[in-house]
């Protein structure tokens, strides 16, 4: 079996390439805690789905995992580095990534995201 992390982020990443804010919204437990890029802390499926519907749909994202833990048979997590780019040539953004994972029966769904900005200055 492959660290849940490996499998929820190879779903995260084709939902995201697909433009699937449906698809990645279920990836997510239904009272999860999401920071993306924006300043406010998101809370929810509706509120992840309506974040990911926002993106434009030509953006990709290419992730490396780069640490992954689990805790028991419940919770999983790690941290990822992704770039987030588009064929428009709209500026890369690279992020850090942390997940946070809980088990829902058969299936590992983020109980908690935060992406962070990375910047070469301190």
């Amino acid at each position: 079996m492959s660290n849940p992390m490996h499998d929820v982020l190879k779903h995260w990443k084709a939902a995201f390439d697909g433009h699937e804010p449906d698809v990645m919204a279920d990836l997510f437990t239904p009272d999860a805690l999401f920071q993306g890029f924006g300043p406010e802390v998101l809370s929810g499926r509706d509120a992840v789905r309506g974040y990911y519907a926002a993106v434009p749909s030509h953006r990709c994202a290419n992730v490396t995992i780069l640490h992954t833990y689990t805790m028991g048979e419940q919770m999983a997590g790690g941290f990822a580095d992704v770039t987030f780019s588009d064929p428009d040539g709209w500026e890369k953004t690279v992020v850090h990534m942390s997940l946070v994972l809980q088990r829902d029966g058969d299936a590992w769904r983020i109980r908690q995201y935060h992406v962070s900005r990375v910047s070469t200055e301190h």
